[in-house]
């Protein structure tokens, strides 16, 4: 009894793809028992045993282990006595890595072969993005990173229009970094970076421009008459609400003071009384009162009648 398959004894498979893990035999005329084949998973540790997941004995097919895990999991050939053992999976998942061993044993022969299967994720579609500008005269990082797949992953970036890939450009294979250090309009165009492992790669593009700075002159003037007329409002603000503040206050005291000087009602002249000074008599319109003097030495006038007034003066 020999295995005589060939193909390679690692093999890496994407995710959700099926393979298959050859096991072909021959076996010689001195092998005259009855045919068992056996599939098993080899543990990684040598002190526990292997877990058989199928096998073939007289005749018959048999599944072993976790029911799913063996969804999808079968002989590759109806018929298994014919010389081929290989085991199909449909659709690989990350429970499914592991060394299988094919062991065909036919008295008084037996022979075997393992075979190290590798499930692997494929690379997300990457995203890909300018980090800090485009601005002429300084560096351009151009950024591409893929959020799944099994590592490692591979980056690789290239330019599709404009011209070759800048010579002073230094890309990293392993961050995805791309960095032109001097960005200039001949470096503008479209750009592409491929993201790749073992079992498949994505792409993602963008479009590199070159933005001319501002005039820097042009800025600074018009920052300085921007706060120069910014000071200038405030400034008129502040003096309209002292004036404001001071000609409240104004026209309060003014009202105040003329309050305060206002004159007293003049009275009527027919209900006046004229009035004189201590000891003077008077008389009445068409009476004549002589003055009586006073004990002392100081004479007074005798108070006359005046037409043009109305009473004595």
């Amino acid at each position: 009894m020999k295995v005589t398959s060939s193909g390679p004894q690692t093999i890496q498979m994407a995710q959700g793809e099926p393979v298959t893990l050859d096991c072909t035999y021959t076996s010689s005329q001195a092998d005259i028992g009855e045919l068992d084949i056996e599939w098993s998973v080899v543990s990684p540790d040598t002190t526990k045993k292997d877990q058989m997941i199928i096998s073939y004995t007289a005749g018959r097919r048999y599944t072993h282990g976790d029911p799913d895990l063996m969804k999808g999991v079968d002989f590759t050939a109806t018929d298994p006595s014919q010389g081929d053992a290989s085991l199909s999976i449909a659709s690989l998942t990350a429970s499914h890595a592991g060394t299988y061993q094919c062991k065909v044993k036919k008295a008084p022969g037996v022979d075997s072969r393992k075979i190290s299967l590798i499930v692997m994720v494929r690379p997300s579609v990457p995203k890909c993005w300018v980090d800090g500008g485009e601005a002429v005269g300084e560096p351009a990082s151009l950024r591409c990173r893929s959020d799944q797949g099994t590592a490692p992953l591979l980056y690789s970036w290239r330019r599709e229009s404009g011209g070759p890939i800048p010579p002073d450009a230094f890309q990293n294979s392993l961050t995805g970094e791309f960095l032109i250090s001097n960005h200039s309009v001949s470096h503008s165009g479209v750009y592409s970076c491929e993201v790749s492992n073992a079992v498949g790669k994505e792409s993602c593009r963008l479009n590199l421009q070159a933005v001319k700075p501002p005039n820097r002159a042009g800025v600074i003037t018009g920052t300085v008459v921007g706060c120069l007329l910014l000071i200038m409002i405030i400034l008129i603000i502040i003096w309209l609400l002292i004036f404001k503040c001071n000609w409240n206050r104004h026209e309060k005291e003014f009202s105040n003071d003329i309050r305060e000087d206002a004159p007293a009602p003049e009275s009527r002249p027919n209900s006046r009384i004229s009035s004189f000074r201590s000891g003077v008599a008077y008389s009445q319109v068409g009476q004549t009162q002589n003055e009586h003097p006073p004990s002392t030495a100081t004479s007074y006038s005798t108070a006359k009648y005046d037409s043009r007034f109305g009473y004595a003066v």
